[in-house]
């Protein structure tokens, strides 16, 4: 038995990445190569990665190209592998996007396109609708990130806002297309992971402008006039151009939670799946979480101690202050302050792509003393959660978790650790 509580979090965390790495769950469902050409497109953290795979177990001739975040590449012999800007786009992503509009363009009925897509395409693989420039997609990007919309309201504005995402990627080729998806997004709804470019769209242009509306965006002119005017509409559900794609979720959230769940079972510690799917503020969400935490701690419920609560997601953070730290810190930090030191309780979250938003950890760690701690470095918690700064109060306690970039994402894992008296 495991009796180390950050030892535990941290191989929980381990397991439930390597159950989403792309060389294991890539293989299985791989298609049958075509009659004529096969070609990889793609975009996401995961996607060098996940071309890897491909080439490592594709019998035959091979071509193609996928973007994907800086610091994030594997190289590849056949496939082309380009870096871009992640969450704010930049000309690499455009010009790489732009590339993979006009490759699977060149394709006929008997060609295979094969679409690896994981979370983060949404902003690597960036083309702007006619009329649009990256400037302008940047600034909307900006906005959205800092006003606490949810992802999936972000991408629905983004598919609006692009020349290839929510359909127009799988419309653009004649080829058959399969595509291969881990993903990222509550609920694994695919139209929402990397905006969906190869599956449906259900959102509309008054969907995204109302989004816009909700959280007063400043959106530029020609922003505004595009939604306004609603040309070029996605394609729907029911469109006969994507009737013949074909769409394999090879990884998620919820095999994740399980792996982690199956690392504490052999621990001797209960898991409890609280969810794959929890969205919401940060720190509203920990509120949840030590509440649950504290319930387990008094009265053995919903799991009776030495257990593990589990769960999964994508938070948002409405930020006001000027710190620094991505929603993994900024709900890390809430819950320690909402336990005050609650005895036997230790926690970890982490984003599974091994970056916490922008910073150069995957997310953070916490226990019993880690108040007390801070306190005594003369580091005030509640300060730092004004000022949205989860980094620079977990880096001053020691409580950073650093993995690198892991080149997989399912999203936000999340661990509460609950010892026996």
């Amino acid at each position: 038995m495991t009796t180390d509580p950050n030892t535990l979090l941290n191989d929980m965390f381990r397991a439930a990445v390597t159950s989403a790495l792309p060389a294991a769950c890539v293989p299985a469902h791989l298609p049958e190569p075509p009659k004529g050409r096969t070609v990889v497109v793609g975009a996401g953290k995961a996607a060098a990665s996940m071309a890897k795979a491909v080439e490592d177990h594709w019998k035959g001739p091979l071509s193609g190209l996928v973007v994907t975040r800086y610091g994030h590449n594997v190289p590849c012999e056949r496939i082309e592998v380009v870096e871009a800007s992640h969450p704010v786009p930049d000309a690499a992503g455009e010009e790489a996007a732009r590339r993979i509009l006009e490759l699977v363009g060149t394709l006929g009925s008997d060609d295979l396109l094969l679409c690896l897509i994981s979370g983060g395409g949404s902003a690597l693989m960036a083309l702007p609708a006619a009329g649009l420039t990256m400037a302008d997609k940047q600034a909307v990007n900006k906005a959205l990130l800092k006003s606490g919309a949810s992802i999936t309201e972000m991408n629905c504005v983004r598919k609006h806002l692009s020349a290839i995402k929510g359909g127009r990627l799988a419309v653009a080729t004649k080829a058959r297309v399969v595509s291969l998806v881990i993903s990222d997004v509550p609920g694994d709804d695919p139209s929402v992971i990397a905006s969906g470019p190869t599956v449906p769209d259900p959102t509309s242009f008054a969907d995204a402008l109302a989004i816009i509306d909700k959280y007063g965006i400043e959106a530029p002119e020609s922003v505004m006039r595009h939604l306004t005017e609603g040309r070029d509409e996605t394609p729907k559900p029911g469109d006969p151009r994507l009737s013949d794609a074909r769409m394999v979720m090879i990884a998620t959230p919820q095999m994740a939670l399980e792996a982690a769940a199956e690392v504490a079972r052999k621990a001797g510690y209960e898991p409890v799946i609280l969810g794959n799917a929890l969205e919401g503020e940060s720190r509203e969400v920990a509120m949840v979480h030590a509440g649950i935490a504290r319930q387990v701690v008094e009265h053995n419920q919903p799991g009776r101690a030495p257990c593990v609560l589990l769960s999964g997601g994508e938070t948002t953070v409405t930020v006001r202050g000027k710190g620094r730290g991505g929603r993994n810190a900024e709900f890390l930090l809430a819950l320690t302050v909402a336990l005050d030191g609650l005895p036997r309780v230790h926690a970890l979250a982490a984003d599974t792509d091994g970056i916490d938003g922008t910073e150069d950890n995957a997310g953070c760690i916490t226990g019993p003393d880690t108040l007390a701690r801070a306190a005594a470095a003369g580091i005030d918690a509640k300060a730092c959660l004004r000022n949205n700064d989860g980094y620079s109060f977990f880096a001053g306690v020691g409580g950073l978790v650093t993995t690198g970039p892991t080149l997989t994402n399912v999203n936000d894992f999340r661990a509460l650790l609950i010892e026996a008296p």
